[in-house]
Parts: structure tokens; C-alpha cells; sequence
């Protein structure tokens, strides 16, 4: 809540975006004033002195609740707090679940009891983790879905709100040029990459419970997978595209262990601090757990546009560098007449660091000679959009749930479809107490992983060399 929802919630007034009228109310068990929730939260406002006024204003909207989770009363003196705000009898609520899965359950009961405006709209936004398998998941969402309607039910994946995977829809779907060759006659492979810089740094604890397939590949990296892969929908509105979405799921098999290769990272020794230590070195981890910190994975999509073509998805922690991207590679040109000097074409969307989309493809090397060589066509969005500043994922996000958009929020049936396809595996590798290769701190990850991706037939060429334009 302080280091996200609530400089969010900041910056959205900051820039004039929430209603006029809007109050925000804490509630949780802790016994706090504003002022202590005031000092947690400052540092990660980012006012500057001009916004000091605004700031006062702001927390002048704001309010704190004490009371339990597990008691009607506490949400009854909830309720009359609202109440009592200017407006509050007619308001629209908005209610942010930013607790832990545990208590989910008590607390979504209390409020569709106790707290639900009689008047205006009322949504609830639940944050990941959705349960833990198919059967966690599909407790929870049928609790919910006894509770709420799927149009009030907002299932928060801040990656659909990032700039460059909200850019995949319009990439495909408003430039003719990539249209016709968005399909298994034209991609070799499409990979799909996350990778951290740094390790558990101490919270390991929490991670260890859920492992880096829980934690990213089902939720982030297969709503990537699915703007990538999916049908045109009927329109922009959030029914038709997660329509979409669901299908592209409903045509993925369950995920085989011969398609995966999982790592966890050892401790380098010739790194410094943090990068000395393995997974195993942090001290809230359990003792010779074999969560794993890396995974790579190959699924197939057995529809008529895909079929065949490996989707790889690569993500991990205490890697080489900070990057999240989805890279399609193309197939050989076919006829070549270059004696083997030309590389594979690739369309590559860059979500973070840095924003962009980049085709690398082959051009003539200036000067006498007539020899191809890798080029690329690069629109970075620091260069080409200088002066704009793109939103944080949460804020597009929450500004959404106040508009009613549900089209970057996840539906119960994509939850579903998504966990069919990791559950199987989860399982299994949990009985076996399958043992995840070894990696280095800051290296690419498990070699192995490479050798998989070779397999299925990604080629990396190692040869391309990017120059920034903007240096030359």
C-alpha cells in the first residue's frame, strides 16, 4: 500500500484525474493515525515543493479505519465512517484488497454484508496471487463469484497496464504491414523474456512459498503470450478482447517436463555483496529448498495460425541484466542468394528498460563491397517521444477501475484456462521434489535453458550489434 496504491492514488490527483468529490479510507488491523500513515508513505510520493498544497489537500481526503478482518462489527464501523464523508450515502466504493490471500475470504464477506453503496457503483480490486493452482484458484474465484458480479470483480495483473504490452494490440492490429505475416508460415518461434537483476535480497521467505513459475511465467508472461498470439477481436470493448484471450488459452495443451528447464541461482564468487550469495544463502529461505529462481518453458498453441510454432517463455531472478520483451524471429528467407550471410529478421517489443519496438533485418553494408549485413529499423520511445512521461502501470490501471474498463484485467475463465495449463506440472514437480539446476548470480541463467531454445528451434547468432543513433 505505501510504496503503490498510495503514491498512485497521489499522482492521480496530483494530475486532476480522480472525481472531484473522491475520498480515500484506510482499513486494517494495525492501530494508526494519518500522521503515521503520513510518515510511511511520503517518501514515496515524490512531491516536489511546488506540490505541497496539492499534497495537503490530499490527505485531507483521506481517512483511517482500525478493526478486524474477521469482524462484522469493524466493517459495520467501517461502513459508518463512509457514511459520514461528505456524499457518502450516494458514493460509488471502490474497495482495494491489499492483504494477504488468507484472509480474503473473511473480508469480501464483511464487505458485500456490511459495506456495498445502496446508490452508486460498487468494485473490488483483488491482487495476485489468484490461488495457487487450478483448484486454489477456482475456490476463490467461486467465493468471489458468490459475492460479486464478474463486472465488479477487478483482478489486478500490473502488466497489462505497462505501456509496451498495451502497445501489442495496436502494434497488430492497426498496421497493415504485419498482418499478413502474424502466423506459422512467417515465425520461426516467438520467445518471451523477464529477467531480474537481483536475487531475494532477504525475502526469500515469501517467494520460496510460491517459486518464479507462480510468482511470474503463469500470470505476466502468459498475458503477454496471449496479446501476441490471439485472434482480431470484434472491437476494443474488454468482453470481446479477453474473448480472445480465453481462446488462445483454451488452445494451449498442459506444459510437458521435457519442455522446461528450471534453475536456481548460487552465489558468485567473484561478485560483491548481495551477488556473493545464493538463493539458499538468504536466511528466510528454508533449509534446502529447491524452489526454483529460473524457468524456461516451450508451449504450443494447436490453433491454425499457430500451429507448430514453440512460444518460449524465460524468466528469472539474479540474471545478467534488468529486461522483459517478447521477440518474434522469422523464418530463412527462402531462395537465398547471399551464401549464407544473412541472419533471421526480428521484430523485438522491449517492455522495460527503456521502451521499445526495433525489427532488426538485413541492409547492404555501405561502401564498394555488396555484402548484407544486420541493421535495424528502432523506435525507441525515449528518443522518439521525448518529453512525454508514460504513467506507471498502477496508475493506468486504477484509473481504469474508476472508469468501469475491464479490458487489462483478468477474467475468471482466463484464470482458469492459465492455471489448467501450469497446474499438472506444479504438481508434479512438487511430488518429485524436483532439483533445479544451478546458475551464477549474474550470469544468463542455467546453459541448459539455451540448449532448449536451440531445440526448438530459436537461432542466436550472437553477431548483432546495436548502435544508438542518438550517439553517433
Amino acid at each position: 500500500a505505501k510504496k503503490k496504491i498510495y503514491p498512485t492514488l497521489w499522482w492521480l490527483y496530483r494530475d486532476g484525474l480522480l472525481p472531484s468529490d473522491t475520498h480515500i479510507v484506510g482499513f486494517a488491523r494495525s492501530n494508526l493515525t494519518m500522521d503515521a500513515i503520513r510518515k510511511q508513505i511520503q517518501p514515496f510520493l515524490k512531491a516536489t515543493a511546488v506540490e505541497q498544497q496539492k499534497l495537503e489537500a490530499f490527505f485531507a481526503c483521506n481517512s483511517y479505519v482500525q478493526g478486524k478482518y474477521n469482524d462484522g462489527e469493524s466493517f459495520q464501523k467501517l461502513d459508518d465512517h463512509i457514511n459520514a464523508l461528505h456524499n457518502g450515502r450516494q458514493a460509488n466504493r471502490l474497495f482495494y484488497l491489499a492483504l494477504p490471500p488468507s484472509v480474503y475470504e473473511d473480508v469480501t464477506r464483511n464487505i458485500r454484508h456490511t459495506c456495498m453503496g445502496k446508490i452508486g457503483w460498487n468494485r473490488v480490486i483483488v491482487e495476485k496471487p489468484f490461488g495457487k493452482d487450478l483448484e486454489s484458484s477456482n475456490k476463490l474465484s467461486n467465493h468471489l463469484s458468490s459475492l460479486f458480479s464478474e463486472d465488479q470483480i477487478y483482478r489486478i495483473d500490473h502488466y497489462l497496464g505497462k505501456e509496451m504490452v498495451q502497445n501489442l494490440m495496436v502494434l497488430r492490429f492497426a498496421n497493415r504491414i504485419f498482418a499478413p505475416l502474424w502466423n506459422r508460415d512467417n515465425i520461426a518461434s516467438v520467445v518471451l523474456t523477464f529477467k531480474e537483476p537481483f536475487g531475494t535480497e532477504g525475502r526469500g521467505g515469501y517467494f520460496d512459498e510460491f517459486g518464479i513459475i507462480r510468482d511470474v511465467m503463469q500470470n505476466h508472461m502468459m498475458q503477454m503470450l496471449c496479446l501476441v498470439a490471439m485472434e482480431k477481436p470484434a472491437s476494443t470493448n474488454s468482453d470481446d478482447v479477453r474473448d480472445e484471450k480465453v481462446k488462445v488459452l483454451k488452445s494451449i495443451p498442459e506444459i510437458q517436463m521435457e519442455n522446461v528447464v528450471l534453475g536456481q541461482y548460487t552465489g558468485d564468487p567473484k561478485g560483491y555483496g548481495e551477488a556473493k550469495k545464493g538463493y539458499l544463502d538468504d536466511p528466510t529461505v528454508p533449509r534446502g529448498s529447491v524452489t526454483p529462481t529460473y524457468a524456461a518453458a516451450v508451449l504450443y498453441i494447436q490453433n491454425e495460425r499457430w500451429d507448430g510454432v514453440p512460444f518460449v517463455m524465460r524468466c528469472g531472478k539474479a540474471l545478467n541484466e534488468r529486461k522483459a520483451e517478447v521477440r518474434l524471429q522469422f523464418r530463412d528467407v527462402p531462395g537465398d542468394i547471399f551464401q549464407s550471410q544473412c541472419k533471421r529478421n526480428e521484430l523485438v517489443i522491449r517492455v522495460q528498460p527503456n521502451e521499445a519496438i526495433y525489427t532488426k533485418m538485413m541492409t547492404k553494408k555501405p561502401g564498394m563491397s555488396f555484402s548484407p549485413e544486420e541493421s535495424e529499423l528502432d523506435l525507441t520511445y525515449g528518443h522518439r517521444y521525448k518529453d512525454v512521461k508514460l504513467p506507471d502501470a498502477y496508475e493506468r490501471l486504477i484509473l481504469d477501475v474508476f472508469c468501469g474498463s475491464q479490458m487489462h484485467f483478468v477474467r475468471s475463465d482466463e484464470l482458469r484456462e492459465a492455471w489448467r495449463i501450469f497446474t499438472p506440472l506444479l504438481h508434479k514437480l512438487e511430488s518429485s521434489k524436483h532439483r533445479p539446476v544451478h546458475y551464477v548470480y549474474g550470469s544468463r541463467g542455467p546453459t541448459q535453458a539455451d540448449d532448449l531454445l536451440k531445440k526448438v528451434g530459436f537461432r542466436y547468432e550472437g553477431t548483432y550489434k546495436w548502435v544508438s543513433p542518438h550517439k553517433l
